[in-house]
C-alpha cells in the first residue's frame, strides 16, 4: 500500500503549518497519517507540530534543504523522497503523508512525482489582489484554501471578491475560505482531504481509469462493434 502525499505550499505566514495542525487533529483518529516539514536549516514548524501534539513525534520529519525549499519539492526532490522512504517503512499502512513546503511564492509548486495532490494556501491579510496575480500554484493546485477570512474588515479586504477572483482564475477548480484560528472552514478542508485519500494516488486513480477504459473497448469489440474513441 502506498501513502496518499499530499502537498501543502503558500506564502510564509499563510497558515501552511496551522492547516496542517488541524488536519492531523481532526483526522489522525481515523487515518494512518505522518507529516513531512521543509525549512532551510531548522525544524522550527516541525517542532511546533510536535509540540502542539498534532502527532507522535516520531510520525514527524523535519527535513532540513540547506538551500532554497522551493527546490526541494519541486526540482531536486530526493531528500523529502528519502524522508517518504523512511516514514513508509517505519508506520505499516501509511495511508497519508502530508508535506509541507518552506514558505513560497506563487510561482512555487510541487514536483507531481513527490504529491499526488496539492493544496495552496493565501491569505487575506496579503490583500484581495492575490488571486488576480495568478501563478501556476494558485492556478493549478488541487485546492486552493482563502485563509485568515477573520481579518478581512481589518485589512480593508473584501472576501467575496477574491472568492470571485479565485474561481475565475481556477475555472471550477476547488477553492474553500476559512479562519484556521478559530477552526472556521476546518471541517470542510478535512472532509476534502479525506476524500483525496479515498481516492488513492493518483497513480492508482490513473491505473484504474485506463483498465476500466480498456475493458469498455474489449467488451465493445466481443459485441461486433469497433471500439469507440475515448472521450475522457
Amino acid at each position: 500500500m502506498t501513502a496518499v502525499r499530499i502537498g501543502v505550499g503558500g506564502p510564509v505566514g499563510s497558515g501552511k503549518t496551522a492547516l496542517i495542525q488541524v488536519l492531523c487533529r481532526r483526522l489522525k483518529s481515523q487515518l494512518n497519517m505522518a507529516v513531512i516539514t521543509n525549512d532551510i536549516y531548522t525544524r522550527e514548524d516541525a517542532d511546533f507540530l510536535i509540540r502542539a501534539g498534532s502527532l507522535a513525534p516520531e510520525r514527524v520529519v523535519g527535513v532540513e534543504t540547506g538551500a532554497c525549499p522551493h527546490s526541494a519539492v519541486r526540482d531536486d526532490i530526493s531528500i523529502n523522497l528519502n524522508a517518504v522512504e523512511d516514514l513508509e517503512r517505519r508506520f505499516t499502512g501509511l495511508e497519508m503523508l502530508l508535506i509541507e513546503s518552506g514558505g513560497d511564492n506563487l510561482a512555487a509548486t510541487f514536483s507531481p512525482e513527490l504529491v499526488d495532490y496539492t493544496i495552496y494556501v493565501i491569505d487575506v491579510a496579503g490583500g484581495e489582489k492575490i488571486p488576480r496575480k495568478g501563478g501556476p500554484a494558485q492556478t493549478y493546485s488541487d485546492l486552493l484554501l482563502i485563509n485568515k477570512i477573520d481579518l478581512a474588515d481589518l485589512v480593508g479586504a473584501s472576501v467575496e471578491v477574491m472568492l470571485r477572483e479565485a474561481r475565475q482564475l481556477r475555472q471550477g477548480r476547488a477553492v474553500l475560505l476559512s479562519a484556521l484560528r478559530h477552526e472556521t472552514g476546518a471541517s470542510a478542508v478535512a472532509e476534502w482531504v479525506a476524500s483525496r485519500v479515498a481516492d488513492g494516488p493518483r497513480a492508482t486513480i490513473a491505473a484504474t481509469n485506463a483498465h476500466m477504459h480498456g475493458e469498455a473497448q474489449s467488451h465493445a469489440h466481443l459485441l461486433g462493434g469497433p471500439p469507440r474513441p475515448h472521450s475522457g
